[in-house]
């Protein structure tokens, strides 16, 4: 059950990292409001805040490595969701490449 509540947790800490990062795309690059920006920082201090829930017995630096597996399946979903563009075969591929080396990070027996 661990490892579903760690799961749960990147998938949202990755949301809240993407919208974060998006909204100021969106003014930057479609010329959408400025007032994106505060939601955005909004965003990241929650991404920043979820990241300090993990389990303490992870080390941030596993932490943060893991993480960028759920984070990289998680953009490609969000491509695809928000954006409007289906994910290649290689996305996917890497995506599950990306997920496998996450679990290997947090769920590898460890001696200490």
């Amino acid at each position: 059950m661990l490892e579903v509540k760690t799961v749960a947790l990147f998938i949202i800490t990755a949301i809240a990292e993407i919208i974060g990062c998006y909204l100021p795309y969106l003014w930057l690059r479609e010329g959408k409001s400025i007032l994106l920006l505060i939601p955005a920082a909004l965003s990241l201090g929650i991404f920043a805040w979820l990241l300090t829930l993990h389990p303490s017995a992870a080390a941030a630096g596993r932490v943060y490595a893991a993480y960028g597996g759920v984070y990289i399946c998680m953009a490609i979903l969000w491509l695809w969701a928000v954006e409007g563009i289906r994910p290649t075969t290689w996305d996917i591929v890497g995506s599950s490449v990306a997920l496998l080396g996450m679990a290997i990070i947090m769920f590898a027996p460890r001696n200490a």
